[in-house]
């Protein structure tokens, strides 16, 4: 049907435009089905070029495309018989709120009435939680703070759980039943101070934000993913658009340029490393360590060094080393010591796993607890100075959640814009399966499948971390 989705200007720019509005279709707004967005931009001459990606010796040109995202001129459903749910999956991450402001703001454009908030990630599903009406009115501000207005999750029911509870209401009103209430707690809810809850339907657009666990490789909890490819929703007739918005703070989902709450990241590790820097340089023999986020992917720790220009020695889990023997870390470090009586350390929280004690212990999304390599740099770096007999004091900083917590910076916040008014663009659409993202700096839709294949991570052969290298001038460590 023609979208609802208004692109004429609001008041007369020319004269000419004073008797009326050309149509919307004159003003080149709406994006076509069939435009189309290369991923990739650099045709290389040879396999070894840096950070070439070929598919044979000869490093054929192939032009691969994914679809541009925006508003289209025909949409698939009615904004007055649509419910749309948001979810905010995983950690804390910066944009959370800007992103739910600007969904929310965006589908009551489309007129779009019923907008709840689904409270603290997937687990919000479950009986006994009630969710959150949404309205620009409630959102207005929320961009100010950090955190989610609506809590995390890790982890939650299942699959059929979900969508059990979408269905449930659904099929009520399907029957034309008005007031539907929810009894909490069991009988116990029949007695009288015990308040009711009153129910709707819950879901034909469910917007998620979420990270790589919760797109499509979460094994403690639901999947985007495993939602969009669940059997459930289409054995009960159900016409519900999955959406998600890519949300995580190591920049590490195939395919994109990057993601929301990474330039934030980045921006508030410069404090860290500029504290360790001013401890390492304020004493004597002074040894600063930094430890960032990322679990697979050693983005923020590469960018941030960059960023400072304070940071001797980059640590990433792309890049495997030694800390002890000839070419370790620890020599190095006495190397530095030597010669510019103070060094900095950043690592970042996945580099030397195979270094630390192994465990099975596993968090709510089936990931691996990582051993704390910060620490254990900072001890073996005091026991290897006192062996040597060379005095050195060694301060230690973690500010990881100090950097997730604290609200967008200006770069995040016009992506997390974006990205909010395209997630709805797409559900609209008719998409469903789809996580929004920027590829080469324009804004597309990828297929979750696609982009949840396995983590994005730092390519040792890549200029950026040969600039990095360039930066700190550390040497190989193994």
């Amino acid at each position: 049907m023609p979208s609802t989705f208004s692109l004429k200007s609001r008041r007369p720019v020319t004269d000419d435009l004073l008797n009326g509005y050309p149509l919307d279709g004159q003003w080149n707004g709406y994006v076509k089905n069939n435009d189309r967005v290369l991923l990739k931009v650099i045709n290389y001459s040879t396999p070894t070029s840096a950070g070439a990606e070929s598919i044979d010796p000869a490093c054929t040109w192939v032009e691969q495309w994914v679809h541009r995202a925006g508003p289209r001129e025909k949409i698939y459903f009615k904004p007055e018989e649509v419910n749309a749910a948001i979810v905010t999956c995983g950690g804390l991450c910066p944009g959370l709120n800007d992103v739910i402001r600007q969904i929310v703001i965006t589908l009551e454009m489309y007129g779009v009435k019923n907008i709840v908030g689904v409270p603290f990630g997937y687990r919000g599903f479950l009986k006994g939680v009630p969710e959150i009406s949404l309205s620009r009115r409630v959102v207005q501000n929320i961009h100010l703070g950090g955190g989610s207005m609506l809590g995390v999750a890790r982890g939650g029911p299942s699959v059929k759980e979900i969508v059990d509870s979408m269905q449930i209401v659904i099929t009520l009103e399907m029957y034309g039943v008005k007031n539907i209430v929810g009894v909490p707690f069991g009988y116990r809810g029949f007695l009288k101070g015990v308040p009711e809850i009153s129910l709707s339907r819950r879901v034909v657009q469910n917007i998620h934000l979420g990270g790589g666990s919760m797109l499509g490789v979460a094994r403690g909890g639901p999947s985007v993913k495993e939602i969009v490819d669940s059997m459930q929703c289409q054995r009960r007739w159900m016409r519900v658009a999955v959406v998600g918005v890519p949300k995580t703070i190591d920049n590490d989902i195939l395919l994109m340029d990057k993601t929301f709450g990474f330039d934030t990241a980045v921006e508030e590790a410069q404090r860290a490393i500029n504290s360790a820097y001013i401890e390492a340089h304020s004493a004597y023999h002074g040894i600063g360590i930094v430890k960032l986020m990322g679990r697979s992917s050693g983005f923020i720790a590469m960018h941030a060094s960059l960023a400072s220009g304070q940071v001797d020695i980059c640590l990433i889990p792309e890049v495997p080393f030694n800390l002890h023997g000839p070419n370790g870390v620890l020599n190095h470090l006495k190397y530095l010591i030597e010669t510019k009586r103070s060094a900095v350390v950043c690592v970042a929280e996945g580099a030397g796993q195979n270094l630390l004690q192994k465990t099975r212990a596993m968090d709510a999304n089936g990931n691996i607890i990582l051993g704390d390599i910060g620490v254990n740099i900072q001890q073996e770096a005091k026991k290897f100075f006192k062996e040597v007999g060379v005095p050195a004091d060694v301060k230690y900083i973690d500010p990881t959640y100090m950097i997730r917590a604290v609200r967008a910076n200006a770069s995040d916040g016009i992506l997390c814009t974006v990205l909010g008014q395209n997630a709805v663009h797409g559900a609209f659409a008719g998409f469903s399966g789809i996580t929004v993202g920027i590829c080469n700096t324009h804004y597309v839709y990828f297929p979750i499948s696609e982009v949840i294949s396995y983590a994005k991570q730092v390519d040792p052969n890549s200029r950026m971390w040969h600039r990095c290298l360039t930066s700190t001038g550390q040497p190989d460590f193994i």
